[in-house]
């Protein structure tokens, strides 16, 4: 058996879907942390009915798998951060639903509004109320945790208590040094990812429906041996330590 194929299956599907769709693709680009990266995942185009069903199962399954695995981890609501985590949320809730109807059949979810409305319902929140729940949050990406920790925010805020945190792909990449902040080379020094940072602060499990190393596993077959070389060859020069 080949290592693609010891993937989990709805990984493989996941994978052959976002290659299928555009949505991973290889070639040369620069990311905000200025490294010139060999593969891009692009979330934001899971923007149709087969992809979007596509993304959410794999969710769902990621989720399921951890919480069978972990029998005394138990949550009630999934948080979408605006805008990416809205649709996630919704679509996630339900297919855990599928799954298994008595034990997520009456899984909340709740998203964020960018701005307070002041009329009609009103408020910052829409959906389940996060007060006194075990919160997991479900989000596209996590590039500088920004935007993760605005949503861990907005869950203490709400009353509701972080519990897990889920994203699509962790690039299992370190944070950039200071002198890549400035524009310099790394220094090559070990540092953690970002969804390692955020686990070491939280204490909390992050959880990622794929990895880099689920990826070049998973495109086997798929892609060149040169685009599989250029995405081994990133990760030993940018591997997190953790």
């Amino acid at each position: 058996m080949s290592s693609a194929e010891a993937l989990p299956a709805y990984k493989r599907d996941l994978i052959s879907l976002t290659l299928s769709s555009n949505i991973l693709t290889f070639g040369s680009f620069t990311l905000k942390s200025g490294r010139i990266s060999p593969y891009f995942f692009n979330c934001g185009l899971f923007s149709k009915g087969k992809l979007i069903r596509g993304i959410s199962e794999a969710y769902a399954r990621t989720v399921a798998e951890y919480c069978s695995a972990h029998p005394e981890f138990e949550f009630d609501v999934l948080f979408g951060p605006a805008y990416k985590g809205i649709p996630l949320c919704a679509t996630t809730a339900e297919k855990l639903a599928g799954i298994d109807e008595a034990k997520y059949g009456d899984l909340g979810f709740v998203y964020n509004r960018k701005e307070v409305k002041d009329h009609g319902e009103g408020g910052l929140m829409v959906g389940e109320s996060l007060k006194g729940k075990k919160v997991v949050v479900i989000d596209d990406v996590m590039t500088a945790g920004t935007a993760i920790r605005e949503a861990i925010s907005i869950i203490k805020s709400q009353g509701g208590e972080l519990v897990g945190i889920i994203v699509a792909l962790d690039r299992q990449e370190k944070t950039p040094s200071e002198g890549e902040k400035q524009g310099k080379p790394d220094d090559g020094s070990d540092r953690p990812s970002t969804i390692g940072q955020v686990r070491q602060e939280t204490g909390v499990p992050v959880l990622a429906v794929l990895t880099l190393d689920d990826v070049i596993e998973g495109v086997k077959g798929q892609a060149t041996e040169e685009q599989l070389k250029a995405m081994e060859d990133y990760k030993k020069k940018y591997g997190a330590s953790s």
